[in-house]
Formats: structure tokens, C-alpha cells, sequence
């Protein structure tokens, strides 16, 4: 099981859509909106490394509204 915390930065205005849309996703196991230099902290659990990066660049980054992500796994 690899483990990761994704932050996301939203479009202005866009914060609650995607959020919405990030819950969505089975492998994101708590997602909340934050103040700060991004918008949203995700928290996303997967079977491999290989699905986390298929999650954050085939899911969350693609949808609209994201400007950017930054990805950090859990040792």
C-alpha cells in the first residue's frame, strides 16, 4: 500500500468543484479545502506506485480547475 499526500492548487473560484470532484475519487481517503499556498490537501491510498501516479495524473490533475499538484508519499 503506498500512501501520499496530494496538494492541489484550484483555479480562482474553482476551490469547491474540484474538491467535490476529488472526493469522488475511491483512493482519496480525506480531502479538505485549506488556506495557504494551495487549496486542497488530499490524502490518497493506492496499491502500487505505479497506480498513485496513474491517480494524480490520470484523475486529479485532469480535472478542470487544477493549476497544479505536488505529490508527497508517506515512508
Amino acid at each position: 500500500m503506498v500512501k501520499a499526500y496530494c496538494l492541489i492548487s484550484a483555479a480562482p473560484g474553482k476551490t469547491m468543484e474540484v474538491l467535490q470532484k476529488v472526493k469522488a475519487i475511491d483512493e482519496v481517503k480525506l480531502a479538505d479545502s485549506v488556506a495557504g499556498e494551495y487549496d486542497i490537501v488530499t490524502r490518497v491510498e493506492a496499491d502500487s506506485l505505479e497506480r498513485l501516479s496513474k491517480i494524480v495524473f490520470g484523475e486529479i490533475r485532469v480535472i478542470p480547475g487544477v493549476m497544479a499538484t505536488m505529490t508527497l508519499i508517506v515512508f
